[in-house]
């Protein structure tokens, strides 16, 4: 190894939204157009583990015990991701960071090799109009694209686009009930992200209840000027 340190992500997205807003939708198109690469938190656990690095192997013996993994263990397992060349054009990070705590430490590594978070975008979205948007999605139980019952089918009834696949999947907790619940505990944990990045100068806000391309186009101009 002659140390040389792989260069840091060109930009750092950040998106916030509830279930059912679009991120995966998102993400998923800002990765083809952009290049960036999408960051969840259980992919990265999953993938940690499935490698065992020294972050992995601490966060599979915080689970098998039962336990949540710590912030800090979250933190080591992003300062390895961050270092593979595949996210050198930029990330999208969704569902982390949760907290401000959180998002302070993601700062602080941020900090390690002069970057920031370039936008912090919430996907803004109705809650009553919410039920009927979760409650009628299902996915390519093959390749993971996302479909609806009224907003978004597939060209031929029954068969994915994406992949071909014929077989489909919904999630057992799609139901008005649960998501009327996910929603009072989203707005409640994320209150204050929106003011952490607001204040400073991170945040940007788009309505997530319009049309998929035109929250792309949208998305695409920030990632435009993150990147320029």
């Amino acid at each position: 190894m002659d140390g040389a340190q792989t260069p840091a992500p060109a930009a750092v997205l950040i998106l916030l939204g509830p279930p059912g807003a679009g991120k995966g939708t998102q993400a998923r198109m800002l990765e083809e157009k952009f290049g960036l690469v999408q960051l969840s938190t259980g992919d990265l656990l999953r993938e940690a583990v499935a490698q065992g690095t020294e972050a992995g192997r601490q966060a599979q013996a915080v689970m098998q015990a039962g336990d949540l993994v710590s912030d800090e263990i979250v933190i080591a397992i992003l300062r390895d991701r961050l270092a593979q060349p595949d996210t050198a054009k930029g990330v999208i990070l969704d569902g982390f960071p949760r907290t401000t705590v959180q998002a302070e430490a993601l700062n602080r590594l941020l900090e390690e090799t002069g970057q920031k978070v370039n936008a912090a975008v919430s996907l803004d979205v109705d809650d009553a109009a919410m039920v009927e948007r979760v409650s009628g999605r299902y996915t390519c139980a093959r390749c993971g694209e996302g479909w609806h019952d009224s907003f978004k089918q597939p060209k031929v009834a029954g068969t994915c686009d994406n992949c071909g696949s014929t077989e489909f999947k919904r999630r057992a907790d799609d139901n008005a009930e649960t998501v009327a619940s996910r929603l009072q505990a989203y707005h409640a944990q994320t209150a204050p992200l929106i003011g952490f990045y607001a204040d400073r100068g991170a945040l940007i806000r788009i309505d997530a209840m319009g049309e998929i391309d035109t929250i792309a186009d949208k998305l695409s101009a920030i990632v435009r000027t993150a990147t320029a």
